[in-house]
């Protein structure tokens, strides 16, 4: 892909089969989609179909049980029994999965969004969460189907509109009749800042799986960027009310030229920190989507030993970083510098290696390649699995590799 920004159009509401839909429909890969969402089970299938949308075409997305061939849905209008399945459980399946770490990655992040939102709702911690709806296949499918296909997408940044998230009569839950917005999207939108609207039609129009996924991905929130688009895609749902076209879209583009992205640097210096505890603070400040976070050593007052702390992130993960870093260190303070942020085009693609896919950071400049690269998380894990010296699972990913670095690859 030549996009660096994705911008989500949430004005009709979000949900995971809409997304998955819309971005299949952009030009996903499907068949990686497929692998993906059938290495969490391998009864779960993905199957997309051509439809409109007040006469908008459109693509649905659905998640299917391939042991009976129908809509592996979580929640049917006359049905009272949802399956459930707690946190840690959907926690080990992703774990346990033959799955490219971006994309576990981005799967866990949005499921803990999840996690803590419902912990809020029931009282609970997040730990002790028992998904109901959300926690069924047919979510985990459109989780961890929508992730694979975002990383095949490789966008640098994603934007995301408002949220219409509905309004109107309760509607009917696991634990009996909610309000719309149900009291999870409501926490998700509260906890990340998620701005939203209720919209002209009384339905729900946001679940929280769909808002998980915005929350967990969007780097930031508002109208569609100045961008040169590329392509877009449309993604439907499975209603259609006569109010509103129930479809999510999804605007894929190039950043203008000489439009170089503005990100901050945070900086503080620490002496009295147990080395030992600094792995877990970078882990975390990454995990929360800084872009860099590093370590570099100093002698301060004194001749003291003590290590700067540097961050690189986006201005509005400005406040999650200083509280990470406030309290997983001993720092009472950080300075703050504003910096333009050159890069060169990127996009991951997935290569397979003896039957194990690997994800392969490839980079170009002036449309031509310049770097193609393995993800070394994917390739310890195939070393592991095959028994194999980790230098050899490295040499035979970039053999896997190598054709991408033919500048007419399509």
């Amino acid at each position: 892909m030549t996009a660096d920004l994705l911008w989500i159009d949430a004005a009709a509401g979000i949900a995971g089969d809409m997304l998955l839909g819309a971005l299949l429909d952009a030009g996903a890969d499907l068949d990686l989609v497929r692998r993906c969402v059938g290495a969490v089970h391998p009864d779960v299938d993905v199957q997309v179909a051509p439809t409109t949308r007040h006469h908008l075409a459109a693509t649905k997305a659905t998640v299917v049980d391939r042991s009976t061939g129908r809509a592996a849905d979580a929640h049917h209008p006359h049905e009272h029994h949802h399956p459930h399945r707690p946190w840690r459980e959907v926690r080990d399946l992703l774990a346990a999965a033959d799955l490219p770490e971006t994309v576990r990655e981005r799967a866990q992040r949005t499921f803990e969004v999840l996690a803590r939102a419902e912990a809020q709702v029931h009282g609970v911690a997040p730990e002790d969460v028992e998904f109901h709806e959300v926690g069924s296949l047919d979510a985990i499918g459109d989780v961890v189907g929508c992730c694979a296909a975002l990383v095949d997408l490789a966008p640098r940044r994603v934007v995301c509109s408002a949220v219409t998230v509905g309004h109107g009569d309760q509607v009917l839950g696991a634990h009996g009749r909610i309000p719309v917005p149900g009291p999870a999207v409501t926490n998700i939108a509260i906890t990340h800042a998620v701005p939203v609207s209720a919209g002209p039609v009384a339905l729900e129009m946001a679940t929280p799986t769909g808002m998980a996924l915005a929350a967990a991905w969007a780097d930031e929130f508002g109208p569609m960027p100045t961008m040169t688009i590329t392509t877009t895609g449309l993604g439907a749902g499975t209603r259609d009310p006569e109010g509103i076209a129930n479809v999510v879209r999804v605007v894929l583009g190039r950043t203008p030229q000489g439009q170089a992205p503005t990100q901050i640097l945070l900086e503080t210096n620490v002496d009295d920190l147990d080395p030992r505890l600094w792995p877990g603070v970078l882990a975390d400040l990454l995990d929360a989507g800084a872009a860099d976070a590093w370590l570099t050593p100093i002698v301060m007052k004194k001749g003291r030993p003590a290590h700067t702390l540097a961050v690189l992130c986006d201005p509005a993960d400005r406040a999650t970083v200083i509280g990470i870093v406030a309290a997983a260190t001993t720092a009472i303070g950080l300075r703050e510098t504003a910096v333009v942020k050159h890069t060169v085009e990127r996009e991951l693609v997935s290569v397979e290696v003896d039957g194990r896919p690997i994800a392969v950071k490839v980079a170009r400049r002036d449309g031509q390649v310049v770097n193609v690269q393995p993800e070394f998380r994917d390739v310890e894990a195939y070393a592991a699995a095959a028994g194999l010296p980790v230098k050899r699972a490295l040499a035979r990913a970039a053999a896997a590799a190598d054709a991408l670095w033919r500048p007419d690859r399509s």
